[in-house]
């Protein structure tokens, strides 16, 4: 490592995902680790990284203050939550960090409030960070272009016992590919929950359906139904790690870009 080597902020160290995102970059020889944040009062605060973690010391001391672990580092790497990512997006953009966003759950309000802080750092918001993810998502818009709306369109994600939100991130950015590719709003145009009778399906809306249970990783398949056939797009993660192994490419190729918005399809090179 040299000084110029970028120090990396993870927000949330303590839980599954701010676990591996230590590990990623505590592995990579492209960046260091800068700080580690938890929410207040957690038993981490105070103690060196490493050793919470169970390893030999990192040199790294857990706070609870994010302004105090971002004063010196390059970039901040943040799955937490909408309200928490906010107050960081407005650090980072007063840090000139890049600001890697992985959070999901945010109302179409709570997006607008971070179009602020993307013009003083660069930001890089996705719904999911893995290659495979963003492929199937380039995949959903050219399936969707290709076929007219005699086409049903359906998004079946399923996640883990403890996830918070639902449709996930993962499915709302593929349903947004395929109405995008339609010219229609997604808001507009989603089914995002049925209960009792619900009539016939709406020819052009986009359906969403949420499984929860036990460690899924993450499951997501874009169902295009027609008239006697059926396409199936479908990505299966099987490792948490291919997440933080995205983040960690997202904030350093965000090093040294001009404050925009940006998401995996921009870091990964694979055009619109």
């Amino acid at each position: 490592m040299t000084e110029t080597t970028p120090g990396i902020v993870i927000m949330g160290a303590a839980g599954r995902m701010g676990r591996m995102l230590v590990q990623a970059v505590c592995d990579s020889d492209q960046a260091r680790l800068a700080g580690a944040v938890v929410r207040e009062g957690h038993d981490w605060v105070g103690q060196d990284v490493g050793h919470a973690m169970g390893g030999p010391a990192m040199g790294v001391i857990a706070t609870s203050d994010p302004l105090e672990a971002m004063a010196r580092a390059q970039g901040v790497i943040d799955f937490t939550t909408p309200e928490t990512t906010l107050e960081i997006a407005h650090l980072a953009a007063q840090a000139r960090a890049v600001h890697v966003i992985g959070t999901t759950g945010f109302t179409d309000a709570q997006i607008e409030k971070l179009v602020p802080a993307s013009r003083h750092c660069t930001q890089i918001r996705a719904g999911n960070m893995s290659l495979g993810v963003n492929l199937l998502t380039g995949l959903t818009g050219m399936v969707a272009a290709a076929l007219d709306e005699g086409w049903d369109i359906e998004v079946v994600e399923a996640h883990h016992n403890q996830k918070a939100d639902a449709p996930s991130g993962t499915a709302l950015m593929l349903g947004e590919a395929a109405a995008k590719a339609r010219g229609v709003t997604l808001s507009q145009v989603a089914d995002r929950g049925r209960d009792g009778i619900t009539g016939a399906r709406t020819e052009g809306h986009i359906g969403f359906s949420a499984i929860r249970g036990g460690d899924i990783v993450g499951e997501h398949d874009v169902i295009f139904a027609g008239k006697g056939e059926r396409i199936v797009l479908r990505h299966m993660a099987t490792d948490r790690m291919i997440f933080a192994r995205g983040a960690l490419r997202a904030v350093l190729w965000g090093q040294g870009r001009p404050p925009g918005q940006h998401d995996m399809i921009d870091v990964l090179g694979l055009g619109r």
